[in-house]
C-alpha cells in the first residue's frame, strides 16, 4: 500500500499522484484530516529530516507564528504543523517502510 499526503490545489502534489496512477494508493487529504503529532514524527523519521525541513516557509502562517526563530525545537515545530497543516511540505509519499517528498514528483519513484 502506498500513502500520499495530498493537496489537490498543489501542482507538485497532483503530478506526484499522477505518477502513482494504476497502483494501490491511499490518498490522505491532509488539510481536511491532518496528521497528529505522532504521525508527523513518524513521517519525519521515515524522511530522515528535522521538522524545520518539512515546513513551508513561504506560508503566511510561518511568518505570523514566528517559526523562523532558530530557538524553536522540533516539538514546537511539529505542534505548529499539527495546528496549521498548511505548513506541511507536500506531497509526502510513504511506501515500503520509506517516505519521500514529491519535489520534484519523480523523487518518490526511488521508494516504490
Amino acid at each position: 500500500m502506498i500513502r500520499i499526503y495530498h493537496n489537490s490545489r498543489c501542482s507538485k502534489s497532483r503530478g506526484t499522484l499522477a505518477l502513482l496512477e494504476g497502483r494501490d494508493v491511499e490518498v490522505v487529504h491532509y488539510l481536511d484530516t491532518p496528521p497528529d503529532a505522532a504521525e508527523l514524527k513518524r513521517l519525519l523519521q521515515l524522511l530522515g529530516i528535522p521538522a524545520r525541513q518539512l515546513l513551508r516557509s513561504g506560508e503566511a502562517s510561518y511568518k505570523q507564528l514566528g517559526l523562523a526563530d532558530p530557538a524553536l525545537d522540533d516539538e514546537a515545530l511539529v505542534a505548529a504543523m499539527v495546528a496549521h497543516p498548511i505548513l506541511i511540505e507536500r506531497p509526502i509519499v510513504v511506501a515500503n517502510g520509506k517516505a519521500a517528498i514529491g519535489r520534484p514528483p519523480e523523487a518518490v519513484l526511488e521508494i516504490l
